[in-house]
C-alpha cells in the first residue's frame, strides 16, 4: 500500500487567504438560508479548504430498523445553532481553518460495492495536500470505504470507535459488507495498524463469548460503556491515548454509542449507553490526536423526536471540526517557519 508521509503536509489554502466563515445569524436568523452543515459555505463557493463536512445518505448495509440515509439532511438542520467559538476546546474553528460543507456523495441504493466506490474516491478526492474530512452518514458500512481512501494517503491508521457493538462481524445473509462488519474488513485489508485500535462504548447482548475472542484477534481492545462507572471519561481518555499512540487516527462515532435517552433516532439502540456529556467530554480529551478524518453515523431521524439525536450528531461533528481544524492550523503554521 502507497502513502503520503502521516501529517506533513500542510492544506492547499493559502496562509494569507482568511477562511470564509459561517453567514451571519445577526443578518440571516439561523433558521433562514441554506441548511449547510454550521451553516458554512459550500465547497464551490471558495477557492480551497482545509476541512470538508461530507454527507454520504446512504443505508443500504443496516440489518435492523432503516432511514439512516436521512441522516446528513437532519444533522445539516440540527447544526443550525453551532456558534464560531467553541469554548470547551478554546477554538473558533472556522477561522482557523477554511470548512466546507461538500455536499452528498451520490451513493447507488442499488449497488453496494458501486456505493462504496463512490465513497471512496469523494475521501480521496477531498483529503489531498494533508487536507481532512468528516462523514456525516449513512449507516456504518461507509466508514470501510473512508478508511481505504484515507490509508491510502496515510498509510495504516488506528482507529478509535464509539459504537455500542463491535461491528467485526464476519457476514450477514452471507454479506461481507454491512454497517456490523466495517472494521473486520479494515483489519483484514491491513487499512488498521495492528494492536492501536479501540471500541468505545460497548455492550449489549452477543450471539457469543467468541464475538470478543476474535474481536481481540483482530486488534482491537474494547472499552465497555459499564467501565465508564468505575473509570469515568478520563480513564478512557487515558486508555484510549495509550493504546493509539503517535499513529494518524480515525474516529468513527456511531450515534448509538450515546444512551436511547439520548439518541432515540438510530437503527439498533442499546440500553445503558453513554451520555451526550460524556461522548464529547472523551472526544475533546483526544481532540489533538493526529486525527486524521472522522465520521458520524446511524443517525435515522424516522425514530428521533425533538431533534434529540440530530442535535448530539451535529455537536458531535463539531468536535471533530474543531479538532481538526486546531491540527489543520498547527501544519499550516509549521510549514511556514
Amino acid at each position: 500500500m502507497s502513502a503520503d508521509a502521516p501529517g506533513t503536509t500542510a492544506a492547499a489554502r493559502p496562509a494569507e487567504q482568511p477562511p470564509v466563515g459561517q453567514v451571519d445569524a445577526t443578518v440571516v436568523p439561523r433558521y433562514a438560508g441554506l441548511t449547510t452543515f454550521a451553516r458554512l459555505p459550500r465547497r464551490e463557493d471558495v477557492p480551497a479548504h482545509d476541512v470538508a463536512v461530507l454527507g454520504v445518505p446512504f443505508d443500504a448495509g443496516v440489518t435492523y430498523r432503516p432511514g439512516a440515509r436521512f441522516g446528513p439532511s437532519a444533522i445539516r438542520e440540527a447544526s443550525r445553532l453551532l456558534k464560531p467559538y467553541n469554548p470547551a476546546q478554546d477554538a473558533a474553528p472556522f477561522a482557523l481553518a477554511q470548512v466546507v460543507d461538500a455536499g452528498d456523495v451520490a451513493a447507488n441504493p442499488f449497488d453496494l460495492t458501486e456505493a462504496l466506490a463512490s465513497v471512496e474516491a469523494a475521501v480521496h478526492d477531498l483529503t489531498d495536500d494533508g487536507r481532512s474530512v468528516v462523514l456525516l452518514g449513512g449507516d456504518h458500512t461507509i466508514a470501510l470505504p473512508s478508511l481505504r481512501a484515507l490509508a491510502r494517503r496515510h498509510g495504516p491508521l488506528a482507529l478509535v470507535h464509539f459504537d455500542a457493538h463491535l461491528d467485526t462481524w464476519d457476514t450477514y445473509f452471507g454479506a461481507p459488507c454491512t454497517h456490523g462488519t466495517p472494521f473486520r474488513r479494515a483489519s483484514e485489508e491491513g487499512l488498521l495498524v495492528k494492536d492501536r485500535s479501540a471500541h468505545v462504548g460497548i455492550r449489549g447482548s452477543l450471539y457469543d463469548r467468541a464475538d470478543l475472542l476474535d474481536d481481540a484477534v483482530l486488534g482491537f481492545t474494547a472499552i465497555h460503556s459499564r467501565d465508564v462507572d468505575d473509570i469515568g471519561v478520563r480513564g478512557i481518555v487515558e486508555r484510549v491515548r495509550q493504546r493509539v499512540g503517535d499513529h494518524p487516527v480515525y474516529i468513527s462515532v456511531d450515534i448509538d454509542v450515546l444512551d436511547p435517552a439520548f439518541a432515540p433516532g438510530t437503527g439498533t439502540p442499546e440500553a445503558g449507553g453513554l451520555t451526550s456529556r460524556e461522548l464529547l467530554a472523551v472526544l475533546r480529551g483526544l481532540a489533538d490526536l493526529p486525527l486524521v478524518g472522522a465520521d458520524v453515523v446511524e443517525v435515522s431521524p424516522a425514530y428521533d423526536h425533538a431533534e434529540v439525536t440530530a442535535v448530539a450528531a451535529a455537536n458531535v461533528a463539531y468536535e471533530l471540526v474543531t479538532a481538526l481544524a486546531l491540527r489543520s492550523a498547527a501544519l499550516q503554521k509549521a510549514a511556514r517557519r
